[in-house]
Formats: structure tokens, C-alpha cells, sequence
């Protein structure tokens, strides 16, 4: 940690203030910290020291909606999950940090085109008649549906730290209320995200300088996630959202190239 210039500090600082208000007023949000912590740490590096934030965040998230999940949904979407996490920790202990760097914008670029494409449609349905059970999870493409999202999430999450535009595509498809979305997220990200603690432990990326680099940047993510608890229906989502895609957008094509 030592001759770490300022501004990357403050880059630091400003991703992990963005995880906490990711986690508890603004989902997807956290996108931006996935990329900001890849473009000044080593890929491998960045992915353990975004999870330990992560937790801290979590942590908020479930004072703030743990009583609105869906378990339903979520024991649906745990063996897929599983798949994928086992999958994504493989992938990270044969692969080197410009591989997962190159991976992390692909994935990021591809999560935006296709939450853009997913919203597109969602606009065009708005009028339609309510969904029918496959739709909501209960029927055979609402299976298939589940262990393609799951599967998905689950890689995403172990790679790059970013399962949330996944989820948030599902609990869209699904038509999931927004207090239930919430809640569902809040404690799918907790059980997966302390899941991911050993694998990434095994492959000896939580090292001494991660722990104390995240133990650091942790008082930041208390801050973004009070602040999100007090502004969650404050903020004007759609404008947020076009300034998160933009940013998601610009950041990955850096990882990228």
C-alpha cells in the first residue's frame, strides 16, 4: 500500500461509496465500483477486495429489507447459483489478471446490452395482460429461465463481482414487486457473497494487503449505504440509471482495451 498516489485513494474511496449506496438505494450502482476497483488493482486482486466491501454492504441491506425476500425464489435460483460460483472460482485459479480484466468488461458490457434490451421489451409489454406462470418462475421456461439467470448470476458474481445486473433482469422478467426485489437481493447477495469467502480464500487471493485495504475503504461503504437508506425514494432513478449505464459502458471498453 505504500506510494499509493492520492488519487488513486480517491478513486478507492469513491467506488467503495458507491458499493454501500448500490447495496441499500440504487441496484446496479455497484457496476461502477466493480469497474473502478479493476482499472487501478490487478484484476484478481480487485475481485477479492470488491467482495469484503460487498459483505459490508450487505450488512445494510438486510437491516433495511430483510423481511420482504422471497424464499421461493431463491431456493429456485441455489443449485444453478452453485454451478455457476464453482464454475467462476476455476475459471479465476487458471486464468491471469489480464484474462479476468478482459472478462470483467466483456461481462460488464454484456449485462448492459442486455438489461437494455430486457427494458426495451419490458416497455413494449407494458400494456399486455399479466404473466402467466411460466413467466412468474412456476412453469417449465420459468425453470429454464431460473437456471440460465442462476447459473449466470452465479459465474458473474464469482468473476467479476457483478451478478447484480443478472438478478435485476430476472426480478424484471418475473415481474417481481419492488419491496420483494429488494428484499429477495438483498439477502441473495449476503448467502452468495459470504459462499464466495472460501473459494477465493483457497485460491489465495484474500491476502494480508486485501484485508487491510478493505478494512481502510470499509468506513466508506457505512457512509454510501446510510446515505442510500435515507435517499431510496428520493433519488430520480431514471436519470441515475442513464448516468450508471454510461459510466458501466466507458469503464468496460477501458477493461477491454
Amino acid at each position: 500500500m505504500e506510494g499509493v498516489e492520492i488519487w488513486v485513494w480517491a478513486l478507492l474511496a469513491f467506488a467503495a461509496l458507491i458499493a454501500g449506496l448500490g447495496k441499500t438505494a440504487l441496484p446496479g450502482s455497484s457496476t461502477i465500483a466493480v469497474v473502478i476497483l479493476a482499472s487501478v488493482l490487478p484484476a484478481r486482486t480487485s475481485t477479492a477486495a470488491m467482495l469484503l466491501l460487498f459483505i459490508v454492504g450487505d450488512v445494510f441491506a438486510l437491516i433495511a429489507y430483510r423481511r420482504h425476500a422471497d424464499w421461493r425464489t431463491l431456493l429456485r435460483l441455489a443449485p444453478a447459483v452453485v454451478v455457476g460460483l464453482l464454475v467462476g472460482a476455476a475459471f479465476l485459479a487458471i486464468s491471469s489478471d489480464g484474462v479476468v480484466r478482459r472478462t470483467i468488461g466483456a461481462i460488464l458490457l454484456a449485462m448492459v446490452a442486455i438489461t437494455l434490451w430486457r427494458r426495451r421489451t419490458l416497455g413494449r409489454r407494458a400494456g399486455s395482460s399479466p404473466a402467466n406462470s411460466d413467466e412468474t418462475g412456476a412453469g417449465a421456461s420459468g425453470r429454464i429461465a431460473a437456471a440460465g439467470y442462476g447459473t449466470l448470476a452465479g459465474f458473474t458474481t464469482m468473476v467479476a463481482n457483478s451478478g447484480g445486473p443478472v438478478m435485476s433482469m430476472y426480478f424484471l422478467a418475473t415481474r417481481t414487486p419492488v419491496k420483494v426485489f429488494l428484499g429477495t437481493s438483498a439477502w441473495f447477495f449476503a448467502i452468495v457473497n459470504l459462499t464466495k469467502v472460501p473459494f477465493l480464500a483457497g485460491i489465495g487471493l484474500l491476502t494480508p494487503e486485501v484485508l487491510l485495504l478493505d478494512l481502510t475503504l470499509a468506513p466508506m461503504v457505512v457512509v454510501g449505504a446510510l446515505i442510500g437508506i435515507r435517499i431510496a425514494r428520493r433519488m430520480p432513478q431514471h436519470l441515475f440509471d442513464r448516468l450508471v449505464i454510461a459510466l458501466t459502458i466507458a469503464g468496460s471498453v477501458y477493461l477491454l482495451f
